[in-house]
């Protein structure tokens, strides 16, 4: 069983999760809910992500329920902060926003890894207290 701020803690990221799908899906783009908002996308893309969001909606119920499942939830968003910092920096990113200011999009990777940490903090401290 996951502690119980831990588990709201990952809960709460699953509704995070579900409306991220469905913005995707509606293609509903506002900050927070699409991490690069305005840049050039196709909506088959968009309804592609959404399933993929899904996938981490899941995990993290699964991980709100089963102890054991919560490194698996907090290595999948750390390889994702890794992924839209490598995005972040890229030519290809450079190339569509033309240019334009990237301070949104670090914002909203920084608020994913301080969720990260959080995550971290409550499932180290929780393993602190039982030894």
């Amino acid at each position: 069983m996951t502690p119980p701020g831990l588990r709201l803690a990952l809960q709460l990221g699953v509704l995070y999760f579900c409306c991220m799908a469905a913005a995707h899906f509606t293609s509903f783009k506002k900050p927070v809910l699409f991490v690069y908002y305005d840049v050039p996308f196709y909506a088959y893309q968009d309804k592609i992500i959404s399933f993929a969001v899904i996938s981490y909606a899941l995990l993290f119920h699964a991980a709100s329920r089963h102890e054991a499942v919560v490194p698996y939830a907090l290595a999948s968003l750390a390889v994702t902060v890794v992924g839209l910092s490598a995005v972040n920096v890229s030519d290809a990113l450079e190339e569509v926003a033309k240019g334009g200011p990237k301070v949104m999009y670090w914002l909203q990777t920084g608020a994913i890894l301080t969720y990260l940490v959080l995550l971290l903090v409550l499932y180290t401290g929780k393993k602190q207290k039982r030894r």
